[in-house]
């Protein structure tokens, strides 16, 4: 399985990552085929330093949103500021998308996407 993105949208979810730091960011890639879009949602968990939970309400207005637009959700996406871009086991057990994981590893400059959770990696491809 491989992620394509949109370069748009890999840099978007960087800048949204960045700008959240030390708080984990969340939010979705969606398009039609390719990751065409990055949309940040705001984390409501009560540990944001190392803990997402995408927000109940926006989640689902995003979701809709998508499906108004004809636009497939391609992967989740959150960043570790303070960790690798691996899963955690917080990561494994609260997985429930048939969609890869995106994680953003902010020391390292990374990321890498993960099915969750079983934990196979895939390939990410960013296009123009």
């Amino acid at each position: 399985m491989e992620l394509r993105v949109r370069r748009e949208a890999w840099e978007g979810m960087w800048r949204d990552a960045r700008a959240r730091a030390p708080r984990e960011a969340v939010g979705l890639l969606v398009g039609r085929g390719v990751a065409e879009e990055a949309w940040p949602l705001p984390n409501a968990s009560d540990r944001p330093q190392a803990h997402y939970r995408a927000e109940p309400l926006a989640l689902l207005t995003a979701l809709r949103r998508a499906d108004e637009l004809g636009l497939e959700v391609l992967a989740l996406y959150h960043s570790h500021p303070a960790g690798a871009p691996l899963p955690s086991a917080a990561d494994e057990a609260e997985a429930s998308w048939r969609v890869p994981y995106v994680i953003l590893g902010l020391p390292e400059g990374q990321a890498r996407a993960f099915l969750l959770p079983q934990g196979d990696e895939v390939k990410i491809r960013v296009e123009p």
